[in-house]
């Protein structure tokens, strides 16, 4: 009896020991899986089922990681990156270039760490320290081809084409609170004598020679792709993704980079100080920078590479701003002092544009 006594002793002692060991070893594979988790924040959409089918599985899998997207648009994961400052969840975030420049005003990006690609880069594509450009597109100037020649009107080559006469009552324009429209204002400040630091130029241009000319200020793409659809609008600034999905309904547009300057509006990607995985985070980036992924997004959401070793075939390459002449074509904007005045301006333009 003591005998048995003692052997169940001992097998509970050693099912007690096994049973700690287990949960012991499953503690530490969900510490492992924990540590393996990364956090992208990243539009939804197509984009979203780019990433989810084409993007992110070959990276999970070379570097045994799990990656949960965190769909949203630029406006709503730059609130989320303030909302969790001092509690970051998100590792890496990708968003459009002008919050992205807040983030990086806020201190919320890490330093981008130098690597071979980084090298491959364009220019333009440097945001900053902390900030990278992984793909773009151009705000210029979209046309029907058609009216234009049944008006006798010369192909437009120019910003200055908003200005002309010619073109009164069929001309639309994007608010301010549009980025092309944006765009469009520091273009017109720059072309006379001023700029991002100087806006004033860019107001009196806007009210005084394109307002009179000005059918509808569409404040959204499908507004005006209506428009220039109705034969209503025959020429307004324009983005180059839009143009492209506009041509493949077989409408007859025209889209130009202005000989002062069509404005890359890049789509940009930040390693979060805050972060939990900072190496793989920073691989992450230079990962969406390689020319397989560069390709993947020209073909798949019309992305213009940033990675200037990218080979596109001739129909992708038609859709986005690829190759060293037309990304010569391209402008940046001073998002800093953007940022720093942009209600401002706002309310300037409510005021005085739209009357």
């Amino acid at each position: 009896m003591k005998k048995a006594l003692r052997q169940r002793s001992l097998s509970i002692s050693q099912a007690v020991t096994v049973g700690l060991a287990v949960a012991g070893l499953f503690a530490t594979t969900l510490a492992a899986q924990a540590e393996t988790t990364l956090y992208v924040a990243n539009v939804g959409g197509s984009n979203e089922q780019l990433y989810r089918q084409k993007i992110i599985p070959p990276f999970e899998k070379a570097h045994d990681v799990k990656i949960v997207y965190v769909a949203g648009n630029s406006s709503d994961t730059l609130a989320k990156l303030q909302a969790q400052k001092g509690h970051q969840q998100i590792n890496v975030a990708v968003m459009d270039d002008g919050p992205m420049y807040q983030a990086m005003q806020l201190g919320l990006c890490a330093k981008v760490e130098d690597a071979p690609v980084m090298k491959d880069l364009y220019p333009l594509a440097r945001l900053g320290p902390t900030a990278v450009g992984v793909g773009m597109v151009a705000t210029g100037i979209g046309y029907n081809e058609q009216a234009f020649k049944k008006l006798g009107l010369p192909a437009p080559d120019s910003w200055k084409v908003l200005e002309d006469p010619h073109v009164k009552g069929k001309l639309g324009v994007p608010p301010i609170t549009n980025t092309y429209g944006l765009h469009t204002l520091v273009m017109l400040a720059r072309m006379n004598g001023g700029g991002e630091k100087n806006i004033d130029p860019g107001f009196t241009a806007m009210t005084k020679q394109v307002a009179p000319n000005v059918l509808s200020w569409a404040p959204t793409p499908g507004e005006m792709d209506g428009l220039m659809q109705s034969g209503d609008v025959i020429v307004a600034p324009y983005g180059s993704g839009r143009a492209v999905a506009l041509q493949n309904t077989g409408f007859p547009l025209k889209f130009i980079y202005p000989k002062e300057g069509g404005v890359a509006l890049q789509v940009a990607a930040c390693v979060l100080a805050e972060n939990a995985q900072p190496q793989l985070s920073q691989q992450f980036v230079q990962y969406l920078l390689s020319p397989e992924v560069q390709a993947l997004q020209a073909q798949g959401i019309g992305l213009g590479p940033v990675n200037k070793t990218v080979k596109l075939a001739p129909d992708v390459a038609a859709r986005v701003p690829y190759g060293p002449e037309q990304i010569a074509k391209l402008t940046t904007m001073d998002w800093t002092t953007i940022n720093q005045h942009r209600a401002e301006w706002t309310e300037r333009w409510n005021r005085s544009v739209e009357r």
